[in-house]
């Protein structure tokens, strides 16, 4: 990536929130990241944490009420996807930026055979006709490795299996040629060797077509295999940011710290066990004064319990919204 390249995707300041009868839950609360062209983004955090809101907010996917964006900018090719009619959404929605959720079961209709399913994207969005649109299918399920791709377009989602259902949604979301891939958990749901099948494609897709991936994912080992960037959520905020070699050589955040600790690899040779993150991701709706993090931090001291750090700039270092790293400490 060269200096001059403009962001493809900019989110900036974006807030969404959920009002609900208990209050409102700040689920993103002023989130900021770059997409570059041909980059490989992942958003890390536990569930909870608003890493799936903040993909559903940039396919303004988010039902309303209770959700509702009420604040920032989501540009993309230099347009405010956030200002943009619904009607102008749903060209860009599929086409331009698509989407592969974490469950395919639930996100591919039951009662449509997986090629016609495909099919549909290709007619609504390239005005494809019948024939074409079903010679395109074929070459979509071949290429994301799905044997018999011909046989398989005839078939309806519960006659495959879970990582060759995947694969099918992979291969709707390539349909159209995408500039933005939003990649929500895609292999939470899949055996680790199909896991590991489902990034390598993913992978391979996004180097042989330029398409940027948004990862959205809780498991770090995923980030390590997948991205280049890398953003650390907690409780609505981005708590770290960094690039993927930083974040794993030298983590700054006690809860990045503390999600290192908590997976298995080489480090863990040197540890009796693999530790936990103490405590729980609280409440969006009675969130702690100060950091969101202080009760489950070891390191945290009087501040922390009474005014919410920034992302500080380390001198040495990358963006981290912690304390300890103000200048003096």
């Amino acid at each position: 990536m060269t200096e001059q390249q403009q962001p493809l995707l900019n989110v900036e300041n974006l807030k969404t929130y959920f009002f609900t009868d208990r209050g409102t839950a700040k689920a993103v609360d002023d989130v900021s990241f770059k997409l570059m062209p041909g980059q490989t983004l992942s958003v890390v955090g536990e569930s909870g944490c608003g890493k799936s809101v903040t993909a559903l907010s940039v396919m303004r996917l988010i039902p309303e009420p209770p959700g509702r964006i009420v604040e920032g900018k989501i540009t993309f090719n230099g347009k405010d996807l956030i200002k943009l009619p619904e009607k102008e959404m749903r060209k860009i929605r599929g086409n331009q930026i698509s989407m592969i959720f974490q469950e395919p079961m639930t996100s591919l209709n039951p009662v449509f055979k997986v090629g016609f399913q495909i099919g549909e994207v290709l007619r609504l969005h390239q005005r494809l006709e019948k024939k074409e649109a079903r010679a395109r299918t074929i070459d979509l399920l071949q290429k994301v490795g799905i044997p018999s791709p011909q046989s398989r377009a005839d078939n309806y989602p519960h006659q495959m299996s879970g990582g060759m259902r995947q694969r099918v949604m992979i291969a709707m979301a390539l349909a159209c040629d995408p500039q933005v891939i939003i990649a929500d958990e895609p292999t939470t749901a899949l055996d680790v060797t199909i896991q590991a099948q489902i990034l390598e494609l993913m992978r391979e897709l996004s180097r042989s077509t330029g398409t940027s991936v948004l990862l959205i994912t809780h498991d770090l080992g995923v980030v390590a295999e997948t991205a280049e960037q890398v953003v650390v959520m907690y409780a609505g905020r981005i708590v770290e940011e960094a690039d993927v070699k930083s974040l794993f050589n030298s983590p700054l955040h006690p809860y990045t710290r503390g999600l290192m600790r908590s997976i298995p690899g080489e480090t863990a040779q040197t540890r009796a066990r693999l530790e936990a993150i103490p405590g729980v991701v609280p409440s969006l709706l009675g969130l702690p004064i100060g950091c969101k993090f202080n009760d489950r931090c070891r390191h945290a001291f009087d501040r922390c319990f009474e005014e919410e750090p920034w992302l500080i700039l380390p001198k040495e270092g990358h963006p981290v919204r912690c304390w300890l790293y103000e200048e003096g400490k």
